[in-house]
């Protein structure tokens, strides 16, 4: 089954001081079935990456690498996150006091039906009242 992968669980498993074993589990089972994510989830990434590198986390030839290898995994990018943006997306936003952001992943995994991965609380909390299957992380 494909799921939903937001951008914590990702940052979690690039680096290994945060993740835990469900996490790479949820690793796992993108490499094995792939993975939806809405159109913000590059910039998501790159940018927490980018304050890394600012921060003295990690260097950028550590950044480019992680996101090397995140660019191999079956992860597809969904064309419509857009057009919910001022509809679906917005309303999730307001009614669990979400960003947009973290709401544009709980409407893609209810718009696809798919389970949602993510370590936000807030999010987490949303989708249960939303009826969206969590994975364990």
């Amino acid at each position: 089954m494909s799921l939903v992968l937001d951008s914590s669980v990702t940052l979690a498993w690039l680096h290994a001081d945060e993740g835990n074993e469900s996490v790479r589990e949820v690793q796992e089972a993108v490499r094995d079935r792939g993975a939806w994510v809405p159109s913000l989830w590059r910039l998501e990434v790159a940018n927490s990456l980018e304050m890394g590198v600012r921060r003295g986390r990690h260097s950028a030839a550590v950044r480019d690498t992680m996101l090397a290898q995140v660019a191999q995994l079956p992860i597809r990018i969904d064309p419509e996150t857009d057009r919910h943006a001022w509809g679906t997306t917005l309303r999730l936003a307001e009614r669990h006091r979400l960003t947009l952001y973290d709401a544009a992943y709980l409407e893609l995994a209810q718009r696809r039906g798919l389970a949602l991965a993510t370590l936000d609380r807030n999010l987490r909390q949303a989708a249960l009242a939303e009826g969206v299957e969590l994975v364990r992380t």
